[in-house]
């Protein structure tokens, strides 16, 4: 049986460095390109073609935007994203860009290789728990409200406007400053706010 030959893009050096050495001592899998950003995993796709590629959600250019660009020059590459963004939104988008697979950072090299070879057997693979929200989701008739913003979004908003930074929002929300980070671009753009002060002022005015 063939190796199988994969990309891994995240803008972490530390932890893509770790998934790439997890990886590396499977027998079966050869990672042939790493990279950092939607252009990276652009060129990757271009200049290895990997039967799979590792994306994460936030990057430089967006991981969503990329899976665009990595299916153009390599249809044949199936995509997997490995994220902490546990937001049914964003894995709705993942999948309705192409995604096969999306998978929440903290699973392990054997729960990982197993999502690797669910996607090259032509099968979709999602972390239980985010199948779980998705279904909750679907069965609430969709959890965004008005403005588009998620139940979690909501929350990071109310936060935002009594002034808390990124990092205190997520000690009070036990998440990641990346993840609060990550939030605030798809809040920024869902308002048509430009900034969070301006985000703040409108979520103000509609409370």
């Amino acid at each position: 049986m063939a190796a199988i030959t994969i990309g891994v893009v995240d803008d972490h050096p530390l932890f893509r460095e770790g998934v790439t050495r997890s990886l590396s001592e499977i027998s079966d899998f050869v990672v042939v390109g790493e990279g950092a950003s939607s252009d990276d995993a652009a060129m990757i796709a271009s200049d290895n073609r990997p039967d799979v590629m590792l994306l994460d959600v936030s990057m430089p250019g967006g991981g969503l935007s990329a899976i665009g660009h990595v299916l153009t020059r390599s249809p044949s590459t199936k995509v997997l994203m490995l994220t902490v963004s546990e937001e049914v939104d964003t894995l709705l988008g993942a999948l309705q860009r192409g995604a096969m697979g999306y998978v929440l950072k903290g699973v392990g090299s054997r729960g990982l290789a197993e999502a690797i070879q669910t996607i090259m057997g032509g099968a979709r693979y999602i972390s239980p728990t985010m199948s779980a929200k998705a279904m909750e989701n679907s069965l609430q008739g969709g959890t965004s409200d008005k403005n588009g913003l998620t139940p979690r979004e909501r929350e990071v908003m109310d936060l935002v406007a009594q002034g808390l930074s990124n990092k205190h929002i997520g000690l009070r929300l036990n998440l990641q400053e990346k993840t609060v980070k990550h939030h605030m671009t798809q809040i920024l753009s869902k308002l048509g706010a430009t900034n969070r002060t301006e985000a703040a002022l409108q979520w103000r005015e509609r409370s």
